[in-house]
């Protein structure tokens, strides 16, 4: 059968390329359609479908917009209610795909739409199913991100229904059957991924939790709610976009990609309520940038921190980049709905610097160095920016827990009248921190080159014994 998964690593996202006899299908696609339209013209194909497990939380899909340049038909599973022109199809609805079938199989959990689309050859053979967020290689999608859309739902009812998904319509289905899910790991839609990608469904049977035969209904839905964190803030924002629809990403590209002098760009500064996001790496950012500019870096998960610590999808944006990074940066923003970005800083921060503009900085230290400053200071405040889950897993003893995910609530136990330095894992998220807590007056946070990583590898320092984590939320 020729299928093709199309994997993007920074939203651990996986969308899959169909195709039979001219005919070609899309399933969950991302917002920027052009790597599907390549494809299929690569094959000469037409695009028929673009298939759609579930309103997804986590990424804007790009159906929209590839059916308005394909003429392709959006389908969506049994009881979506989209505001738009698609086929809410019916549980066990099949359509064609050249000589292929693919059969609508309704497994409502995850969210009530959600949807697992049956992959069938010319023969008539069951090859594999496309499952969405409904399984996943070692996992299943969080039953808790509906409820934040339809008040009405809870999570325990989702997990139930959920269950009744598995238990009824996929574990019946062949061991032969290839799974290809929507996720990897890495994605917040899921607690404990795996970083394989397929599977077989007769092997997810023998090893994936969630299908465990023995397991009760409630011991499931016991099991499948532990170690859940808060979803980012954005995934009920992309959710709504993803139901009622959105502006073309063409538009999103036009409006984004304004060249801005340094005046130009330090005048829209000042004269709207844009955000300055500086996408460079940690180091780069450190040794200078423009004052009250928040930096998350591209070259990292970027599109979940955006959407993890910019409340407002609707958010104006000015981005500062690597010179030839501004179309990428725009893109991936618009991957998770961030579609207001109002130009960019013509030639990068280094045209800003040229032109005498006011620059700011943030202190970094080697974790060699940090190990100096506590033996003449013990109790030099130390902060460890990790998830809680990498936090219980292994840290320097004695060192506070102040999560970037919940960087509100983690501000207010760090201290103005000192110096105080901060750690990630290796680095990334602790300059995203500590430029958000920047702009906000801490001018006393000091970064720590390298991370935990670092600061273990150092063996200057007393750190806990490892716990195997159980969540990687």
């Amino acid at each position: 059968m020729k299928i093709e998964q199309i994997y993007t690593g920074c939203l651990a996202h996986a969308a899959y390329y169909l195709e039979s006899n001219g005919e070609a299908a899309i399933f969950d696609p991302l917002r920027e359609i052009e790597p599907y339209l390549n494809r299929a013209a690569k094959s000469n194909a037409k695009i028929k479908y673009v298939f759609e497990t579930h309103f997804h939380a986590d990424f804007v899909s790009g159906h929209l917009d590839l059916a308005k340049k394909t003429g392709a038909k959006i389908v969506f599973g049994p009881t979506a209610k989209p505001g738009y022109e698609a086929i809410t199809a019916e549980d066990g609805q099949i359509f064609k795909v050249g000589d292929y079938a693919v059969k609508v199989i309704h497994t409502p959990g995850h969210t009530m739409e959600s949807t697992t689309y049956l992959l069938i050859d010319e023969n008539g053979k069951e090859h594999g199913i496309i499952s969405g967020d409904t399984l996943f290689i070692g996992d299943v999608g969080r039953p808790d991100l509906a409820q934040h859309v339809i008040a009405e739902l809870t999570q325990e009812k989702l997990a139930g229904h959920l269950y009744d998904s598995l238990r009824n319509k996929i574990m019946p289905l062949s061991d032969d059957l290839i799974v290809y899910p929507n996720h990897g790991a890495g994605s917040a839609c899921g607690k404990n991924m795996s970083k394989e990608t397929t599977d077989t469904l007769g092997h997810q049977k023998q090893v994936n939790y969630a299908l465990n035969p023995n397991l009760t209904k409630e011991q499931f839905i016991k099991e499948i709610l532990t170690g859940l964190t808060a979803p980012p803030g954005y995934f009920p924002q992309n959710v709504l976009m993803n139901i009622k629809g959105y502006e073309s990403f063409d538009e999103v590209m036009k409006r984004g990609t304004q060249a801005l002098s340094p005046r130009a760009f330090d005048a829209a500064a000042n004269e709207t309520e844009a955000l300055v996001l500086d996408t460079r790496d940690a180091q780069k950012f450190s040794e200078g940038f423009i004052p009250n500019a928040i930096n998350i870096g591209i070259d990292g998960n970027f599109a979940p921190w955006v959407g993890a610590l910019i409340p407002d999808v609707k958010q104006q944006i000015l981005l500062v980049t690597d010179p030839g990074r501004e179309e990428e940066v725009i893109t991936r923003l618009a991957r998770v709905g961030y579609d207001y970005c109002i130009g960019y800083l013509d030639g990068g921060f280094d045209a800003w610097k040229n032109a005498g503009m006011e620059v700011d900085k943030i202190e970094r230290v080697t974790a060699e160095q940090l190990a100096e400053i506590l033996a003449k200071n013990p109790k030099a405040p130390v902060i460890d920016v990790r998830k809680q889950s990498e936090y219980g897993s292994e840290h320097i003893l004695d060192v506070e827990n102040a999560p970037l995910d919940s960087i509100n609530e983690s501000m207010l136990s760090i201290p103005k009248d000192q110096p105080v330095y901060i750690h990630c894992a290796g680095g990334y998220r602790s300059m995203i921190f500590a430029s958000i807590l920047r702009a906000r007056g801490f001018d006393n946070l000091v970064d720590v080159i390298g991370g935990f990583k670092a600061i273990k590898d150092s063996n200057k320092f007393k750190v806990t014994d490892y716990v195997c984590p159980t969540t990687l939320l």
